[in-house]
């Protein structure tokens, strides 16, 4: 790997990579990994294809992400024609986006906190999507009750809010708890997950339309594309446990869909 910047951020340092095999692009902030894409900035994370997958088949129109590191999402999106506004706490993070993972000047980047800027906007969205870490954990406003009652006033009729989640375990409570908090919001609920592995990527989604089947892979990168859609193919809609249901639920045969 050679480094291509690095910056002493207010939230912790960031360092861009290169790789010399592949010509792939890293984005790391302190120990993790907040993008990793091809030369042309198609992600080469399968829960980004995840996501992407998801957002296509909700036919939004404008989406508004929380969270940027490279933007690859982002950027997928609005290749095919999506508007995407990103807003990110760093605006480091746009400017390195865009230098070295391809972000689209067409992209509407807002510096700031994810929650007030939904607080106080009121153009509304088809969905919005939440990838924002503080390390490997959502931070806590974004997850609440309170979050999901702001942001579900401003999806329009059949939006849909995804949030990206990082989970240790099977026992870890993280996704289920932002299941929870959306279903208090008065959302219908969907987690998508895979359940067995460790240090997996999941993706709740609260909807006002009609349930998201599972995602394939639709946006083919220059390297990488087996491993990717192998991880996308053992991806499953399971039920999301309430407080005090056991974690054994996680071991029943796998559903294809709620």
């Amino acid at each position: 790997m050679g480094r291509l910047a690095r910056i002493a951020g207010d939230f912790g340092e960031i360092t861009i990579l290169r790789s010399r095999k592949g010509g792939s692009q890293i984005y790391m902030q302190g120990e993790g990994l907040q993008s990793h894409a091809d030369s042309a900035g198609v992600s080469l994370s399968y829960y980004i294809h995840a996501l992407y997958g998801l957002v296509m088949q909700t036919r939004a129109r404008d989406v508004l992400m929380i969270g940027c590191g490279g933007g690859t999402l982002g950027t997928m999106l609005a290749r095919v024609g999506r508007n995407v506004t990103i807003v990110d706490i760093d605006p480091v993070s746009f400017a390195l986006a865009r230098s070295y993972f391809a972000l689209p000047p067409a992209i509407k980047c807002a510096i700031g906190d994810g929650a007030a800027f939904l607080r106080r906007c009121r153009r509304s969205c088809d969905a919005l999507v939440v990838d924002a870490f503080i390390g490997d954990k959502v931070p806590p406003h974004l997850r609440s009750e309170t979050f999901f009652r702001v942001a579900r006033a401003r999806l329009r009729p059949r939006g849909y809010i995804l949030v990206n989640v990082l989970l240790a375990n099977d026992r870890d409570p993280t996704a289920d708890g932002i299941a929870a908090a959306m279903t208090k919001a008065g959302l219908t609920v969907q987690l998508l997950d895979t359940p067995g592995d460790v240090d997996r990527n999941a993706i709740v989604v609260g909807s006002r339309g009609r349930p998201l089947e599972r995602p394939s892979l639709l946006v083919v990168p220059r390297r990488d594309r087996k491993p990717i859609a192998d991880a996308l193919g053992e991806m499953r809609f399971r039920p999301w446990r309430r407080r005090g249901h056991p974690a054994s639920a996680l071991t029943l045969p796998r559903l294809t869909g709620l």
